[in-house]
């Protein structure tokens, strides 16, 4: 059994704060050689949105959950993902920086938004294999493992098209790998991590 499909007054304020939260990383944006690189697909989807969920209809959790990630990609989107100023933020309300915390030498929100990928397509895309698909928890389950991976993967090779096609800084700028040649598959890794976690949680909830 499956949820009821969101209301369309709950889809609208959900993709309204979405579009206000686009509009809000453009006001002054730092890095606008890759702003529409970043940007384009969020507007496209929130254009797509409502014959989206007309012609698959999702719950309200399956929905939120894609707004939640767009969210966090649009603010990594304004500032090219490397330089997201979680340290400054940080430091601001508690005197110390994360990175100082935990000792790291580079920006990871581009990590946690990988996690998140993953972690937050639990929801809806296992909806989407049991309403479409026919498929039991399990299979669904599945299908969450399988999509997670094969979109990490296309992901990683468009950045890699990507670096090829485009100007070596703005390659660079985009992709956020910040001299890491494992970062691709490390990436990967924590998709999947953030789906697997996702599931024991979901599952242990049931």
């Amino acid at each position: 059994m499956t949820a009821a499909p969101v209301r369309p007054e709950v889809q609208k304020r959900l993709t309204g704060l979405l579009l206000i939260l686009l509009l809000l990383a453009q006001i002054e944006q730092p890095y606008p050689e890759v702003a529409l690189l970043q940007h384009l697909p969020t507007m496209l989807l929130i254009i797509a949105s409502p014959w989206l969920l007309r012609r698959w209809p999702l719950s309200t959790a399956s929905v939120a959950c894609i707004v939640a990630f767009m969210a966090l990609h649009t603010l990594g989107g304004r500032y090219a993902y490397s330089n997201v100023p979680y340290d400054d933020w940080a430091r601001a309300l508690t005197g110390t920086s994360l990175s100082d915390v935990f000792g790291w030498t580079r920006n990871h929100y581009d990590r946690l938004v990988h996690f998140a990928f993953g972690a937050l397509s639990v929801i809806p895309v296992a909806e989407a294999a049991r309403r479409w698909g026919g498929l039991g928890p399990r299979g669904a389950m599945g299908t969450v493992l399988g999509w997670v991976l094969a979109i990490s993967a296309l992901y990683e090779i468009f950045e890699w098209l990507l670096s090829i096609a485009a100007a070596g800084a703005t390659a660079d700028r985009y992709n956020g790998q910040q001299g890491d040649i494992w970062d691709a598959q490390k990436d990967m890794a924590l998709a999947t991590l953030g789906a697997v976690t996702a599931m024991a949680l979901t599952g242990r909830r049931r």
